[in-house]
């Protein structure tokens, strides 16, 4: 199965309609420790507020299980918030600890930029990954968030979107990945993107 976290804080509905349709048929929402170290694959979704989603995901001790799946070299995919989960912190919610699946932090989008960027924006491919061969370059991608994460590692940045300056639109280390953006609400582009994380998983 894919295992998409059930922390309490996501559009876990949308996320799960958006992988069937990407070709999951086995996607299901799950808290259980059994249901995602067994899984094939995780999706970690995340909306709203780092610390509220970090500590919605250490209260269930979900930490702890996503670093175990992680050292099991369990393919991850976080969305969103649960992109910015994947880091060490952010400045959102200093106090609260990410998972430190990746090395960096979040910070706030720059005075210079609209808070929250929210809208359509052009996603430029820097680095392939394998999970997501189905990443567009020059395509639109839609996005809501006021943070952006900036990984330490360089490498680390697939791809990047313009908002006042250049941010990391998606990361990634082997077995791992990230999308700022939302590609359950990129229409056609965000299906490719799920699509192509589906198929590198089954």
């Amino acid at each position: 199965m894919i295992a998409i976290v059930d922390h309490g804080v996501g559009n876990f509905a949308s996320v799960g309609r958006a992988l069937a349709r990407a070709g999951a048929r086995d996607a299901a929402l799950t808290s259980s420790a059994d249901d995602l170290l067994r899984a094939r694959a995780i999706v970690l979704p995340g909306v709203g507020h780092f610390g509220h989603c970090a500590r919605a995901v250490r209260r269930e001790g979900l930490d702890v299980v996503l670093r175990a799946a992680r050292e099991r070299a369990i393919p991850i995919l976080g969305l969103c918030v649960g992109m910015q989960l994947l880091f060490e912190g952010s400045e959102e919610d200093p106090a609260e600890p990410g998972l430190a699946l990746l090395p960096g932090v979040v910070r706030r989008l720059r005075p210079a930029a609209r808070v929250p960027h929210t809208g359509w924006n052009t996603v430029r491919v820097r680095r392939a990954h394998p999970l997501l061969a189905g990443l567009r370059d020059g395509a639109h991608y839609y996005f809501v968030h006021s943070y952006a994460a900036e990984p330490a590692d360089a490498e680390a940045v697939l791809a990047t979107t313009e908002h006042g300056a250049e941010l990391a639109a998606v990361v990634g280390a082997p077995g791992i990945v990230g999308s700022q953006f939302h590609p359950e609400k990129s229409g056609a582009v965000g299906a490719s993107f799920l699509r192509s994380f589906v198929a590198a998983v089954s």
